[in-house]
């Protein structure tokens, strides 16, 4: 585990959270879900899944209590964020998602390509996780550097690249896989003072927290038909088919930038 990013984020954001009681667990393909009962309501978290990379057969099972994991309270769920299993971490966070408080309040319906396009226009956007949209927003800003772990497109830069890119960014956006794989911290450490940070995927937590510790914009998603988005998952859904059976991109932001 990441010390860093324990003190920085899940520390401080796992007190704040509601208790729940978990009704299902799901871990598809490419996503992960958690629903939960809280204070009543029935609301449902997301992120993305990670996998270990032990064969199946090998070692210590990738989720410990697997078959058990409804007879955990929510709280004790979302701590699999500090799992030594990617696969449980996936866990934790859609278990983080699932709890927090819903903020319609602040949510807009803006996505977060037109946000990038807004801020970058004439200014250096360095994103750190390739986009399907990267192709449409690079003509519309100064200039683009995408980071990618596994660069699959002639534009990306290895991530490896992130100390000599990462500084030169005028607007900084991050996928929020690196909550999950435990760059986050490293990727902030790099960052120039003030300039504008967006967090951007499914799995980002929602949360003012993340205003206090740099984020400018979250660009998340809001899972609004549980059933079917659970169903999709299960059966192995990638993020343009969940979306589409009921699930709303939404940002939120902590100053005025729309």
């Amino acid at each position: 585990m990441n010390d860093i990013t324990r003190s920085t984020l899940f520390a401080r954001l796992l007190p704040t959270l509601p208790e729940g009681r978990i009704r299902e667990v799901c871990i598809g393909l490419y996503w992960t879900a958690v629903l939960a009962e809280v204070e009543g309501n029935i609301r449902c978290g997301m992120a993305a899944t990670l996998r270990d990379e032990t064969p199946h057969f090998e070692g210590e099972p990738s989720v410990s209590r697997a078959g058990h994991l409804t007879e955990l309270t929510g709280c004790q769920l979302a701590e699999y964020v500090y799992s030594f299993h990617f696969p449980e971490v996936s866990i934790g966070l859609a278990t983080v998602n699932a709890l927090l408080p819903p903020r319609p309040d602040l949510w807009v319906d803006v996505h977060s390509k037109e946000v990038l396009a807004r801020l970058g226009a004439g200014r250096t956007v360095v994103m750190v996780g390739h986009f399907p949209f990267v192709s449409e927003l690079r003509p519309r800003v100064g200039r683009l550097f995408v980071l990618e772990q596994h660069p699959n497109d002639e534009f990306d830069l290895p991530a490896e690249c992130a100390p000599e890119i990462i500084p030169q960014a005028d607007v900084l956006a991050v996928t929020a896989m690196t909550l999950l794989n435990r760059t986050f911290d490293e990727v902030m450490a790099l960052r120039q003072p003030n300039v504008p940070l967006i967090i951007i995927g499914p799995s980002t937590p929602l949360t003012p927290l993340l205003f206090e510790i740099g984020a400018t914009i979250l660009s998340g998603a809001v899972v609004e038909q549980p059933g079917p988005v659970l169903r999709a998952i299960r059966e192995g859904a990638n993020f343009h088919q969940v979306r589409q059976v009921g699930v709303r991109l939404v940002s939120m932001t902590s100053t005025k930038v729309w």
